[in-house]
């Protein structure tokens, strides 16, 4: 069965936690991919690179609709950070998201159990602050359209939840668009039935697109 929505945080955050004396920072980040992802946690141990550790979890939707788990102790011992970090993120049900919580040593050992709950506490701090949202599939498409259907498309467009992302005007007026595969079953539909007029859509690519729609933390899995 093919994924058609997910849930994931509508935008960046971070927050904090101090367990006997260490920080523990956490960033959560959207991505829409394993590379962006990647890149994120250079980027961030860059920046932290004077921090003991920067342990991660994200989960990504994929070509074909593959999903990508991967988690990273970063040096802290086996199952005490990564997975507990990515265990957060499955259970809440969340896709594109990417957790990176950097830790900076107090001088006082945790044990396994105390590292689990800070590198748990750290994360469920921070989406404690966040909105979620609904992530639909759709495509990216073209439709060209004559000047005066211009009006009347940008009136079911609104209606529909269309996102018009770009506008051409020459012989005819060429409209890029992103929307979601449910909707697109449904213009393809009015256009035979003449409901609406367009003279071509040209499906571009396959795209993710965000919903104004939020959600609850614990929504229905993927």
């Amino acid at each position: 069965m093919q994924v058609q929505e997910f849930k994931t945080i509508k935008e960046n955050i971070s927050g904090q936690i101090v367990e006997k004396k260490s920080k523990f920072i956490a960033n959560i980040f959207y991505v829409e991919n394993e590379e962006e992802a990647e890149n994120i946690i250079k980027q961030t141990r860059k920046k932290y690179y004077d921090a003991r550790h920067n342990c991660y979890a994200y989960i990504v939707l994929a070509e074909e609709q593959r999903v990508i788990e991967k988690c990273s102790d970063d040096g802290e011992p086996s199952g005490t950070a990564g997975a507990p970090i990515l265990a957060i993120l499955k259970g809440n049900n969340l896709c594109n998201v990417l957790v990176i919580v950097t830790r900076y040593f107090g001088g006082i050992l945790l044990g396994t159990g105390g590292l689990v709950r800070a590198y748990t506490g750290a994360t469920e701090s921070a989406l404690e602050e966040t909105e979620f949202i609904r992530v639909q599939m759709g495509v990216e498409a073209k439709v060209i359209l004559s000047y005066d259907s211009v009006e009347s498309f940008r009136y079911y467009a609104k209606k529909n939840s269309i996102n018009i992302i770009n506008e051409k005007y020459s012989d005819n007026v060429e409209f890029l668009i992103e929307i979601s595969n449910e909707m697109l079953e449904k213009i393809l539909k009015d256009i035979d039935n003449f409901f609406i007029k367009l003279t071509k859509i040209d499906i571009l690519k396959e795209k993710t697109i965000k919903t104004n729609t939020t959600v609850q933390r614990d929504t229905r899995e993927i």
